[in-house]
């Protein structure tokens, strides 16, 4: 080998251990780590397995877990990254199943993930573009269920242009009153857009999603998801594995319908946060605006990143039902990106090659 010609050269790494091999990209600025198809090796589970029972052997399996912080924690990523595991789905309408990962664990659903991956399985062959310009429809199985991305296509490439139809979303409950410790009593709702969240405007916590340090929108935004979690218990009526609060989304309060965007900030999962306007955010706005009236179906919104100043659209699109709920489907529009690529190693010795997160 030359010198400078690195070629297929990996470093020196533990025996047997795999070389993941991964597609980096984002959408609204929120990254996504995408872990390509046969890319964790032998610690892949069969294609047989459903993906719910895929989704449980990454959180209980040691060794799918300590590849899952060696990819999302530092010193290879940060307390912010976020992943996504391409897998087999049992269906056969998808293109792919999708595994969600982060800090703490492993997600229900994502919706600026599924805004790259409609781009990445077009790219990457997993399913067949149209066969002339325009848009090509491409089912994601996530672990909330089947979503269908519809992604540009020129006839060589995909475009950064993707929109996607979400499960049915639905208000869980409206204006409950929670106790949040350092904070007070706050009313909030929660609403489901293939994961649970709380929403209420920052004001009621005495800031300004536009103007407050990130840190003090992270701390509040935190207290009010422990507070949830322990004086609100959540419900789905079709898959109970669903049924935890993910996080909490601090609004400006601008819910009326209007032409101008609506600013806001996710905080999930361990204090993690959205750098993007959240794909799954707005899916479950979006069903609890509809709720109370506020928006009527295809009116267009437009939701700002507080922190990046990205923008997604959401609309309302179709009335449903989720078990007893009231339901929409909602389109999430926005745009994707590719990052680069990389491929990670171990070094048996290293104290650290699992990663570490710092709070």
């Amino acid at each position: 080998m030359s010198a400078g010609d690195c070629g297929d050269w990996l470093p020196p790494r533990a025996p047997g251990s795999p070389a993941i091999r991964t597609v980096e990209m984002h959408a609204g600025g929120e990254p996504l780590r995408v872990v390509v198809p046969g890319g964790l090796g032998l610690l892949e589970p069969g294609p047989e397995l459903p993906l719910l029972s895929r989704r449980r052997h990454l959180l209980d399996s040691p060794e799918l877990d300590a590849v899952r912080r060696l990819l999302m924690h530092e010193p290879r990523g940060h307390r912010d990254m976020y992943g996504a595991l391409v897998v087999p789905s049992e269906l056969s309408e998808a293109a792919l199943g999708a595994l969600f990962v982060h800090n703490e664990g492993a997600s229900s659903m994502c919706g600026h993930a599924v805004l790259c991956l409609g781009r990445f399985a077009l790219d990457y062959g997993l399913c067949q573009p149209s066969p002339s310009p325009g848009e090509t429809a491409v089912t994601i199985h996530c672990p909330c269920g089947p979503v269908t991305a519809f992604a540009s296509w020129d006839g060589q490439r995909s475009g950064s242009r993707v929109r996607y139809h979400s499960v049915p979303a639905f208000a869980a409950a409206t204006d409950i009153t929670i106790d949040v410790p350092g904070y007070g009593k706050v009313i909030l709702d929660v609403s489901y857009g293939g994961a649970f969240y709380a929403f209420l405007s920052a004001e009621q916590l005495g800031l300004d999603v536009c103007s407050s340090k990130i840190r003090d929108l992270v701390d509040a935004a935190s207290a009010v998801t422990e507070a949830v979690k322990a004086q609100f218990k959540v419900h789905h009526p079709l898959i109970e594995e669903m049924a935890f609060i993910y996080g909490t989304i601090l609004t400006d309060g601008k819910d009326e319908f209007n032409d101008e965007p609506t600013s806001n900030i996710c905080v999930f999962a361990d204090a993690q946060v959205d750098r993007s306007p959240t794909g799954s955010g707005v899916t479950a706005r979006i069903a609890l605006q509809h709720h109370k009236g506020l928006i009527q179906l295809n009116q267009t919104r437009t939701f700002r990143s507080s922190s990046t100043g990205s923008l997604f659209t959401g609309k309302a699109i179709k009335e449903t039902k989720c078990g007893e709920h009231n339901a929409v489907i909602v389109e999430v529009s926005g745009e994707s990106f590719y990052t680069g690529t990389s491929t990670f190693t171990l070094e048996e010795n290293d104290p650290l090659k699992y990663g570490f997160f710092l709070k």
